[in-house]
């Protein structure tokens, strides 16, 4: 019980950073000594000290004989920063609590192994399942190399996205908009296709109450279609707009895009859109570790189709819209049989408002 209360608050304050440590995770740490906290840390970003680094200097002299409790393996490799091992080795810690091992395969388990060489107690798995869900984004990104994708959508009760003359203003009221702000302000990219460009004219910025951070704003266009004066374009966020187009779009549009101050990149083409697969992989060449998609039905049809979603935000709305030409949230050809219909596990149902939420995660069975 007191290694679940401690590592508890460690969780807490990995948490803090949430969304701000990319391609880092998220780590937490706390030290414990005769039944009292001596010490707290967490890692704010890339480039900036570890966890445990940060709580053996709030520690300072205390921290020698104490119990470290953090939510992933402490490195024992030189990065940007010194392996934390030997910070913790050189402090006089005497036994250290991990939530979880390392899936960096320049640590996973070695971290570990030196702690033990060094006569320090170690033990762990504590609240294994929380810290993994609480860092999905870096253990994909670290284990395949491709970023972790979440697909965000909200419909009315009867499954529409939008009303047949393309209203979509608004399907949930402002508390789950405020989430998807959240998640926007969570994730490293945020995607959509030329479609929504056309019908919404979105910013696609963060808009919290305190602020929040912007992230690469990723259009798949593959005619080059968006308009030079868009707002995803000529908005005053500093973040990044890819427009994403194939060799086919029409160069004098690709060079009114450019001279917008958008970037164009042109990747291969699949059924006469933009490949999917080739789109994940590109992101992850550029350091992206994860992807909010908040498109139409067939970017979503797209991405699920290319085996690259791992997670799913769904939003109901307690409004029923009608309508045969009405769109709804998934395109494409679908699902020939319902027992070949893609599955969702772990599901979690949170009301959020007056909006109903369903979490899930892509089956791979």
């Amino acid at each position: 019980m007191e290694d679940t209360k401690y590592m508890k608050m460690a969780l807490d304050l990995a948490a803090t950073a949430i969304g701000r440590t990319s391609p880092n995770p998220m780590v937490g740490a706390v030290l414990v000594k005769e039944g009292k906290v001596v010490g707290r840390g967490f890692h704010a970003g890339a480039g900036t000290p570890h966890a445990e680094v940060m709580a053996l200097r709030d520690a300072g002299d205390g921290a020698g004989g104490s119990t470290l409790y953090v939510t992933l393996e402490p490195c024992c490799h030189h990065g940007r920063t010194g392996p934390c091992t030997e910070a913790v080795i050189n402090a006089g810690v005497a036994r250290v609590v991990a939530a979880m091992t390392d899936p960096n395969p320049l640590v996973a388990g070695k971290g570990f192994a030196r702690l033990r060489q060094a006569g320090l107690e170690v033990v762990w798995g504590v609240m294994e399942e929380e810290a993994s869900r609480l860092n999905e984004v870096f253990i994909k990104y670290i284990a395949t190399g491709k970023p972790f994708v979440v697909l965000k959508a909200a419909v009315s009760l009867d499954g529409k996205i939008a009303t047949r003359t393309g209203d979509s203003r608004w399907i949930t009221g402002p508390k789950a908009r405020e989430y998807g702000h959240r998640l926007r302000d969570r994730y490293d990219a945020i995607m959509v296709g030329v479609n929504t460009v056309l019908a919404d004219n979105p910013s696609l910025t963060t808009r919290l109450p305190e602020g929040g951070r912007d992230p690469v704003r990723v259009v798949l266009d593959s005619q080059a279609r968006t308009p030079p004066g868009s707002v995803v374009i000529n908005s005053s966020s500093e973040a990044p707009v890819l427009i994403i187009t194939t060799t086919k779009a029409p160069e004098e549009r690709v060079g009114l895009l450019k001279k917008a101050g958008a970037e164009v990149l042109a990747l291969p083409e699949s059924e006469g859109r933009v490949d999917m697969k080739a789109v994940f992989t590109e992101l992850a060449r550029r350091g992206i570790t994860s992807v909010l998609i908040e498109g139409g039905g067939q970017v979503h049809a797209s991405a699920i189709s290319s085996g690259g979603v791992d997670k799913v935000e769904w939003f109901i709305a307690p409004k029923l819209i009608g309508g045969v030409e009405a769109p709804g949230p998934l395109g494409g050809q679908g699902s020939e049989t319902v027992a070949g219909a893609t599955l969702l596990e772990r599901v979690r149902v949170t009301r959020i408002g007056d909006d109903i939420l369903v979490e899930g995660y892509i089956s791979n069975q």
